[in-house]
């Protein structure tokens, strides 16, 4: 089955947050979109999830063209392209890093992982400290916590600069960072399916205790 939203290319919304300023990096903004996506507070909507890349309000404009172009891409187009992993058959993926081993590469590749949880998490808690979250939900995001420990362990790691030109550790630990990013990308999809049934679910309710009208 194929999306009926359109999916931006990848330069097309960068581009759109480049000349805006946006201070939220495009991996960051994809996660953050995902969990508020996927998070269970009802309430929640595109509208304020866009906001909050700036902070709370939207940039300035030039003009209309410009916000309307903003809005067709972050949400009638980013946004709604990722609803389609709310189905178990369309599994999310973080974003794709082609680097060579290097302390350099290797520090960055920890920093965008630990940067896309946090995303994921900042838009599944929508800006509340506390969420009822469902149980499978609430075990990746332990998983996902002790993941994004490991990623800040990593860049403290290259920062103090310990053995990090060693070309046989490097290789070693990225390849491990790779496998970890598919259990990262497992918890993630995990999470954002059981959310998915607890809303589900929470409609139904409300529909089921809806009273008969006469």
């Amino acid at each position: 089955m194929t999306s009926k939203f359109r999916t931006p290319k990848e330069q097309v919304v960068r581009d759109v947050l480049e000349k805006h300023a946006c201070p939220v990096p495009y991996h960051e903004v994809r996660t953050r979109f995902l969990g508020a996506i996927a998070s269970p507070l009802m309430a929640a909507s595109s509208l304020p999830v866009v906001k909050a890349l700036w902070g709370g309000e939207f940039p300035p404009f030039d003009s209309m063209d410009d916000l309307n172009h903003l809005i067709d891409v972050l949400i009638n187009q980013l946004w709604n392209s990722l609803t389609k992993h709310n189905s178990r058959t369309a599994p999310f993926r973080l974003y794709r890093l082609d680097l060579e081993p290097s302390a350099e590469n290797l520090a960055r590749y920890a920093r965008v992982r630990r940067q896309e949880l946090e995303g994921f998490v900042e838009g599944l808690f929508g800006g509340h400290e506390t969420l009822d979250l469902p149980e499978r939900a609430h075990m990746s995001l332990g998983h996902l916590g002790e993941l994004h420990a490991m990623m800040g362990g990593i860049e403290d790691l290259v920062a103090r600069d310990i053995q990090a030109e060693n070309r046989t550790q490097l290789e070693t630990t990225f390849r491990h960072v790779r496998e970890l990013t598919k259990i990262m990308e497992t918890e993630i999809h995990e999470a954002v399916l059981s959310c998915a049934r607890a809303r589900h679910q929470m409609l139904e309710g409300s529909t089921l205790t809806k009273p008969v009208m006469h």
